[in-house]
């Protein structure tokens, strides 16, 4: 083999090596932050198999009932992207925009959770205690994770 051509392979090994390592970290990242997602909602997917497809479809129901509210919110975070972007802000309408989405927002969020309610109310205490570590891990995950501080 001529020096040239070793010094190919170096080349390309090193070039692969700096990717793998890239999608080691990538990946570990990801992981991490994907841990954190831990809520009500995918505590679901401890729960024993037919009970776990009654809490998807009452979530899934919620959502598809409040599929409008659900538009209206992303409509309204368009629009408010669309005033961040005009030469001269309007504050007042970006306003209106943001607590549009925010009330959106909440009110699917209070129709989710209270489908929880009530689907905890109807169901095993070996699931409620399901549903509680969920909800204990999801507290102590994000207590871990550092505060960012603001710029």
């Amino acid at each position: 083999m001529s020096p040239r051509w070793i010094r190919g392979l170096v080349i390309a090994s090193v070039v692969l090596n700096v990717f793998l390592a890239g999608a080691l970290v990538g990946g570990a990242v990801w992981l991490r932050n994907a841990k954190t997602g831990v809520s009500l909602e995918t505590a679901g997917r401890q729960l024993p198999d037919q009970d776990r497809k009654a809490f998807r479809l009452a979530l899934r129901q919620v959502r598809v009932e409040s599929r409008q509210i659900i538009l209206d919110g992303q409509q309204a975070r368009q629009e408010a992207a669309n005033l961040l972007q005009q030469p001269v802000l309007d504050k007042a309408a970006l306003s209106a925009a943001l607590e549009r989405a925010r009330n959106a927002d909440a009110t699917v969020r209070t129709r989710l959770e209270q489908a929880i309610v009530d689907f905890a109310a109807n169901t095993s205490p070996e699931n409620r205690s399901v549903l509680a570590q969920a909800l204990l891990r999801h507290m102590e995950r994000r207590a871990a994770v550092a505060p960012k501080k603001s710029p």
